[in-house]
């Protein structure tokens, strides 16, 4: 304590001299307003200037933290890059080999070119809506392709416009095989991814790999055999474990599907003939055996 006060009055003039010279400048700045203006326009530069210092030191500080942020998001856009080619280079692969193959298989067949003038994407059961109907010869249980693959079936025909199930409706079901292999089993959509569907029972001896086409099998009057579905991404076992469940990638992009073409099959009034016929006959043979009973 002694030695502060012998400090204090060592120097007291000192002390003395920055009082005055504080007082003094209070007044000079309180009681003038240029002065006061200048005064406080420098004071707040300063303030500022030790604030953006400090902020900019809390910046540095943190880099780490941010340097570890960016290389995880960098990490994560990479691997969605890298799943987005994959899934381009799948949906657009051999795509003009396909159309033309698409086209030697369908000589022979009325092709009806449409317009999609309304496609959903985001349901369970997605439709389609043409702009060709009765007028033009479409016709309920018509096939309907693009240039890259099936795309589904007429479900009803009014006289400008019909009404498409597509293979992204988990009503559909569109028989279909293995290209080079006679087993077929029939195209499923689960719901969800608009470029992935399923074949099912597919016999477990079937020699199926990655990669391998998957393509119409002809068994109906649809679809004439041959015709471009998708391929093959991996195979699973079904449910009960008896058959192979294909994973496959469709051919068809149904996000951007705008030309379509519907098959006008040429025997498909003459199978239907028939098929009425066998109706008919089985109506006529149940109803003779109830009266014979």
């Amino acid at each position: 304590m002694r030695t502060f006060l012998d400090f204090l009055r060592k120097y007291n003039y000192f002390f003395v001299f920055l009082f005055l010279e504080a007082v003094s400048l209070t007044i000079l700045f309180r009681f003038n307003s240029f002065q006061g203006s200048v005064w406080f326009t420098a004071a707040n530069d300063a303030v500022a200037g030790i604030n953006r210092w400090y902020a900019d030191g809390l910046s540095y500080m943190n880099l780490g933290e941010v340097n570890r942020e960016l290389t995880a998001q960098n990490v994560a856009l990479a691997q969605q890059n890298a799943t987005l080619r994959e899934l381009l280079a799948d949906t657009q692969k051999d795509s003009t080999i396909t159309n033309q193959l698409m086209m030697e298989r369908l000589k022979g067949y009325t092709l009806i070119p449409a317009t999609v003038v309304s496609n959903e994407t985001s349901r369970a059961n997605n439709y389609i809506v043409i702009d060709r109907g009765t007028e033009d010869g479409v016709r309920p249980e018509m096939g309907v392709v693009s240039g890259r693959g099936v795309v589904g079936i007429v479900y009803l025909a009014a006289a400008h416009h019909a009404l498409v199930i597509p293979v992204t409706n988990r009503k559909s079901s569109i028989s279909c095989r293995v290209r080079g292999q006679n087993y077929f089993g029939f195209l499923q959509w689960s719901g969800g991814n608009l470029f992935h569907a399923d074949v099912n029972d597919i016999p477990r001896y079937a020699r199926v790999h990655p990669g391998a086409i998957v393509e119409t099998s002809g068994y109906s009057a649809v679809f004439p055999p041959g015709l471009f579905v998708g391929r093959v991404r991996k195979l699973e076992n079904s449910a009960d474990g008896q058959s192979y469940k294909l994973r496959i990638t469709l051919g068809t992009n149904f996000r951007n599907l705008r030309n379509v073409e519907v098959i006008a099959t040429p025997y498909k009034s003459e199978i239907d003939t028939l098929r009425n016929r066998v109706t008919q006959q089985e109506a006529q043979d149940a109803m003779s055996g109830g009266l014979t009973n």
